[in-house]
């Protein structure tokens, strides 16, 4: 399929819309799924963030993020429509592992997911791909380009994440826009890709 992007963003779904689809936009603590959202939606997108206190911190590691300082407590949502047909409604997941029981839920009846995960901390996003592969949710994984983050060939980072081989694996800065949506289109084409024929059984 041809996902061709509208260059314009905008504030209603197109009547040319005859298909949609919910999208989970995951991954560990501070990787840039909020900013992922709101580069990416065409509408203003819904965040439910809170401040970090003082008593996060001793929960929460942020030891590679010193400026962050609000996290999600809820989820991100937005909204993007690829070409004139399809409609991608977006939930952002929040990182910490003991939000678990929310992911769950907001994974339930995705059509897939796009995991973003960052070269300083790949063992973080162990426990999303398990949750996803124990849920049999389809996803592609997009290492998030931070700035002085150390930079590896993908086919090391697929090993390092334990990939299977049909799973995509590429980059996005999820400040910019253009390269949000690129990763959006990976994931697009990997969930309408046709299923492989199974050769008869002698």
């Amino acid at each position: 399929m041809d996902f061709a992007l509208s260059p314009n963003r905008v504030d209603f779904v197109p009547r040319t819309a005859t298909q949609s689809a919910k999208i989970v936009i995951a991954g560990a603590f501070a990787v840039g799924k909020t900013t992922f959202v709101a580069s990416v939606s065409e509408v203003a997108p819904l965040r439910m963030e809170e401040p970090i206190t003082r008593a996060s911190t001793t929960v929460d590691d942020l030891a590679g993020t010193p400026g962050k300082n609000t996290t999600t407590v809820g989820l991100d949502y937005g909204r993007i429509h690829l070409g004139n047909q399809l409609v991608l409604y977006l939930f952002g997941t929040p990182g910490q592992i003991r939000f678990r029981p929310l992911r769950e839920d907001l994974t339930e009846g995705a059509l897939g997911a796009l995991v973003l995960a960052d070269t300083r901390d790949l063992d973080a996003s162990h426990d999303i791909l398990g949750l996803l592969e124990s849920q049999n949710t389809p996803y592609a994984v997009a290492i998030n380009l931070f700035d002085h983050a150390p930079r590896y060939p993908l086919p090391e980072i697929r090993q390092a994440l334990a990939l299977e081989d049909h799973t995509p694996l590429t980059e996005c800065d999820a400040r910019e826009y253009g390269s949000c949506v690129q990763a959006l289109i990976t994931l697009a084409e990997y969930l309408t890709r046709p299923a492989p024929l199974l050769e008869p059984q002698p």
